[in-house]
């Protein structure tokens, strides 16, 4: 009996040792990451230190620097359309015709009329001459000379009424032409060949807009107008750039001409007028553009991409790649962010490494296995404005 009693005690010890026995992890182990949790594979990304431009952003409208409602000038028959719809056209290009018969024969009557009374002057001009010699040698009276003198001057505020006649005549003939007052785009035709038209008539021949340059109005809130003022003395005119709806392409670049007057009290906006020149014709009368003005480009920076930073309670942190591969909890302070990078104000300097990708597996101390870097500010999506942001308040 003690045998047996002794042998189920060996067996129960044997199977103690096979199944319930574990090795201890030494603290070498764990600091080699043998037995412990394994690395959090992330991105890493240095933190970078180059010139960032300081943006205001706003939304505004295109519109034309010019709009013309082509009119006919005098009355008759319109002959000929010279424009196409939508055709770029240059001051002075002739576009359309009106029948010119009815002012072409009265310029010609005027330049008769003229021709006769000029006869009528040289003839009277030479009988003064007569009346004049006559009158020297007392063959003639004072008064029958004086009346020639008066002759001769009536004829000669004749023949100046039919020099402007003749001058309003060929206005009147000339205006059948109907020539583009400025240099634009045509738009839709008004009214087709062969209507009559009239000078009083109010719907016009054609629109004609002026897109090289053109402009733009935005507003912006009457707190940035400091910045604002700041800027125009730092360049009279600040460079502003329009972006697309999306803001993510530029459509052209400008300058700023006119901050307006007055504050808008309704909305604490202030409007301001950018001048693009156009050249691609990217942009377009009514068109609604966003205008980013540019305050000033601040020097040696320190940026990391957007996904650096992180969001808690306690306002924005990153984490910080230490010189033992583990993460580092790092509060820091936002400014703008621009294009997919953020410049930080404060907690970070540049050289470091910062994780860019595969934060949300990562808490303070622990290790990282670091995967292809990135440049600061590459791989990053384009971002939102460049009005600075309220991270870490």
């Amino acid at each position: 009996m003690a045998i047996v009693v002794l042998a189920l005690l060996g067996g129960l010890g044997w199977l103690g040792t096979r199944f319930f026995y574990r090795p201890q992890t030494t603290p070498a182990a764990v600091a080699s990451g043998a037995g412990g949790p394994p690395p959090v594979p992330v991105i890493a990304a240095a933190v970078e230190e180059k010139d960032v431009p300081i943006y205001l952003d706003g939304i505004g409208t295109v519109q034309a620097f010019n709009t013309v409602t082509v009119n006919p000038r005098v009355d008759g028959e319109l002959k000929n359309i010279a424009f196409t719809e939508g055709q770029m056209v240059k001051a002075g290009d002739v576009l359309a015709e009106i029948d010119d018969a009815p002012y072409r024969t009265a310029y010609d009557q005027a330049v008769a009329k003229k021709a006769q009374d000029d006869a009528q002057l040289a003839n009277a001009q030479l009988n003064m001459i007569r009346e004049e010699d006559l009158f020297a040698k007392k063959a003639v009276s004072a008064q029958e000379r004086d009346t020639q003198q008066a002759l001769v001057k009536q004829l000669e505020a004749t023949v100046k009424a039919d020099a402007a006649a003749i001058a309003s005549a060929k206005v009147q003939l000339d205006y059948t032409r109907i020539v583009a007052p400025i240099a634009g785009r045509t738009g839709l035709r008004l009214v087709d060949q062969g209507n009559i038209v009239h000078a009083a008539d109010r719907t016009g021949i054609v629109v004609v807009t002026q897109l090289q340059p053109i402009s733009l109005v935005f507003t912006l809130p009457e707190q940035d107008l400091t910045a604002i003022h700041k800027a125009g003395e730092d360049n009279a005119s600040p460079a502003i750039l329009a972006v697309d709806r999306d803001t993510k392409s530029t459509l052209d670049e400008g300058k700023l001409s006119v901050i307006d007057n007055q504050i808008d009290t309704t909305t604490g906006t202030i409007r301001l007028k950018a001048e693009f020149p156009n050249e691609k014709l990217q942009l377009w009368p009514g068109q609604f553009a966003n205008a980013r003005l540019l305050l000033n480009v601040r020097k040696k920076a320190t940026v990391v991409p957007a996904s650096v930073v992180q969001r808690g309670p306690q306002g924005a942190f990153a984490f910080v790649i230490k010189a033992d591969e583990t993460a580092e909890i790092r509060p820091i302070k936002v400014g703008p962010i621009e294009q997919g990078s953020a410049l930080v104000e404060e907690g970070l300097k540049a050289g470091e490494r910062v994780v860019v990708d595969g934060q949300y597996k990562l808490q303070a101390g622990s290790h990282v296995k670091i995967g292809e870097a990135k440049a600061a500010s590459a791989g990053a999506a384009p971002g939102g404005g460049g009005r600075p942001a309220g991270a870490g308040k």
